[in-house]
């Protein structure tokens, strides 16, 4: 099972794993046409931002050696877990996956185990969205992502059921931390976090 999901997205195709929320559509991050499958297949407009999600945050300040300082305090403040960080990206890296603002990147190193860390552990990063239609429901089960999804992915990983909380969206890339969306961890917990990693530095 892993190993195909493997295979899949060394040959660009998407496939659907389990994260540490709900079950996500993932593709290769390092060429825009397999993001842009990606984003075909969810239905999903290029214009959208969508998440570099990677097995540890050192690997994640290797793509985007910029973040290193301030914002890689903060991020390892909050990491891993189940949250998505919007980050500066000054040098302009992975355009493809930034929708209109190529200025900041969305993160992620999700708290996984079982066959969704097997994989992240043999590829590194991925770019991944949840496996939903827009405005749909998360998928909590891998029978809860749509039928056409899943006929049309590279593989599929099956994990059981998942938290079904989509992640907190923290945006870090201003010079106060915005809450953008409260999801699996609250937002007080976040910013006592944060202040907790300011004050130490």
């Amino acid at each position: 099972m892993s190993e195909k999901a493997i295979e899949a997205l060394r040959l660009g195709l998407p496939v659907v794993l389990p994260f540490d929320t709900v079950y996500g559509l993932a593709a290769e991050p390092y060429s825009a046409e397999s993001t842009r499958r990606l984003y075909a297949l969810k239905g999903r407009p290029e214009t959208q931002p969508t998440a570099l999600v990677a097995a540890d945050l050192e690997l994640v300040l290797e793509l985007v050696p910029e973040l290193r300082g301030r914002a890689a305090a903060l991020a390892g403040a909050l990491l891993p877990g189940p949250l998505t960080l919007v980050v500066p990206n000054p040098a302009r890296r992975f355009p493809w996956v930034t929708g209109v603002n190529p200025g900041a990147i969305g993160i992620r190193v999700p708290e996984l185990e079982g066959p969704g860390r097997d994989v992240l552990d043999q590829v590194g990063v991925v770019v991944a969205t949840s496996a939903n239609r827009p405005g749909e429901p998360d998928p909590r089960r891998l029978d809860e992502v749509p039928e056409e999804i899943r006929a049309a992915a590279g593989a599929l990983v099956d994990a059981g059921a998942l938290p079904g909380t989509p992640s907190t969206v923290v945006d870090l890339s201003g010079v106060e931390p915005r809450i953008l969306r409260e999801g699996a961890v609250p937002a007080a917990d976040v910013m006592r976090r944060l202040d907790a990693a300011v004050r130490s530095t």
